[in-house]
């Protein structure tokens, strides 16, 4: 378990702030119905791992970030690396969300230090409830089989 799930405080849906990065319009748009669906008010959305810490530090906070691993010019390791060295983002939740489900791409994402992984396609009936209990901290490690 990552240290940064066990001292963060609950996050209430409705409250939170989540920066989606998905450089697929279609994946972008179910994620960013299915978090509206559960409340959730604050969302962004960026297109590659290319300059994410910049973009998250226009927002004014960010609980939570869902990471596709295959992005244009830097990829999800890349950018969660450059997000674990930025002094603000450092402990913000950092959850897999990708298509490339594998138990060796889970295990690669928990030793780059992700806080979860979830794989696509995302069930819609499982999302909500997946997302609330990242949120109160509890981590989700689930490829969706």
């Amino acid at each position: 378990m990552n240290d940064s799930m066990i001292k963060r405080s609950p996050v209430d849906p409705k409250d939170a702030h989540i920066l989606v990065v998905e450089d697929n319009v279609s994946n972008f748009v179910l994620i960013a119905r299915l978090l509206a669906f559960m409340g959730v008010q604050k969302c962004e959305w960026k297109t590659t791992g290319w300059g994410v810490v910049d973009f998250a530090n226009t927002m004014p906070r960010v609980d939570l970030v869902l990471m596709d691993l295959r992005l244009p010019h830097e990829d999800g390791y890349d950018a969660l690396r450059q997000i674990r060295a930025d002094e603000r983002l450092k402990n913000t939740l950092v959850v897999v969300v990708t298509a490339h489900g594998s138990s060796a791409e889970m295990q690669r994402a928990k030793e780059a230090g992700f806080d979860g992984f979830l794989s696509k396609p995302l069930d819609a009936d499982r999302f909500p409830e997946q997302i609330r209990q990242i949120l109160s901290g509890t981590p989700i490690w689930d490829l969706g089989i």
